[in-house]
């Protein structure tokens, strides 16, 4: 198969991947967000690359947006949400995370393959992204090696949120302009 062949099922396995998302689910991520004092984001590996892209645009519409570990990331607190994603939903580092969120009275978002792993059952909102790598045996199967349907699908759902913000805040694509970053 050549490059595009590739490429347009990596597109068609994306399409089929993102209509499978329970959008109530994410209208209480969206509303979770606007409600939320400061928001936090936390994924391991290229889960966390995905994450750092949505706190940027986070950022640039204006919210008060953190990656944890980040040596500048404030304190969590109760009237805080934290956002985890996660395709296993297993990664240990993220689960102490995702307790110690639970513990302190932050909203949870788990964003996972499987909502009932740890991870998955720790989240006050669950969103499944239902993307299965080249091994798993289910049917809704990826071309793609390990986890790259899961994350690519994570990266696109994040910036279908920043959109559905934007939408509800009025904000134009023009003004976001005003907070990126000019030190380049």
């Amino acid at each position: 198969m050549h490059i595009t062949g590739f490429t347009n099922t990596i597109l068609a396995e994306l399409k089929q991947t993102l209509t499978l998302i329970d959008d109530k689910e994410a209208e209480k991520l969206a509303t979770g967000i606007l409600q939320a004092k400061k928001i936090f984001v936390a994924g391991g590996g290229r889960s966390g690359f995905m994450a750092k892209a949505f706190v940027m645009r986070m950022m640039h519409v204006g919210l008060d947006a953190y990656v944890v570990g980040e040596t500048i990331t404030p304190n969590l607190e109760s009237d805080d949400i934290f956002i985890v994603g996660s395709g296993s939903g297993e990664t240990q580092s993220l689960v102490a995370m995702t307790k110690k969120a639970k513990a302190i009275g932050a909203t949870v978002v788990a964003i996972t393959i499987d909502p009932e792993s740890t991870i998955g059952n720790l989240g006050d909102i669950q969103i499944e992204i239902p993307a299965r790598s080249k091994s798993d045996d289910s049917s809704n199967k990826s071309i793609q090696p390990m986890g790259s349907l899961f994350e690519q699908s994570l990266l696109l759902f994040y910036d279908a949120v920043i959109l559905k913000f934007m939408d509800k805040k009025g904000i134009k694509s023009d003004a976001m302009y005003g907070r990126h970053a000019n030190l380049e």
